[in-house]
C-alpha cells in the first residue's frame, strides 16, 4: 500500500458481512498509510494493536466483522534501526 491509494482499504473493509474473517499482514510500515478511518475499521474488527503501530513495524492480525472483544491473534514486530545498521 506504500505506493497505493490509502482510501482503498476502507472501501474494502466497510462492506464486509457480519462474521467475515479478516487476515492482515504487513511486512514493512503499515503505520504510514493507515488513515484514521482505516484504523477505526480495523479496531472494529478486533485489532487492539492498530493504534500502536510505529514507523517500519511489521504486523499480523486475524479478526472478524462483528466481534465484541479484541482478537488474541495479533503480533507486532517493532522496527529497530540498530538491527539495520549492523
Amino acid at each position: 500500500m506504500w505506493a497505493g491509494d490509502p482510501s482503498e482499504l476502507p472501501k474494502f473493509l466497510r462492506p464486509l458481512h457480519e462474521g467475515t474473517l479478516v487476515l492482515v499482514a504487513s511486512f514493512d510500515d503499515p503505520a504510514t498509510k493507515l488513515t484514521e478511518e482505516s484504523r477505526r475499521l480495523l479496531a472494529e474488527l478486533g485489532s487492539g494493536a492498530v493504534g500502536d503501530l510505529g514507523f517500519r513495524d511489521s504486523w499480523v492480525f486475524v479478526g472478524a466483522k462483528g466481534v465484541r472483544e479484541r482478537s488474541p491473534w495479533t503480533q507486532i514486530r517493532r522496527f529497530s534501526a540498530q538491527k539495520c545498521s549492523t
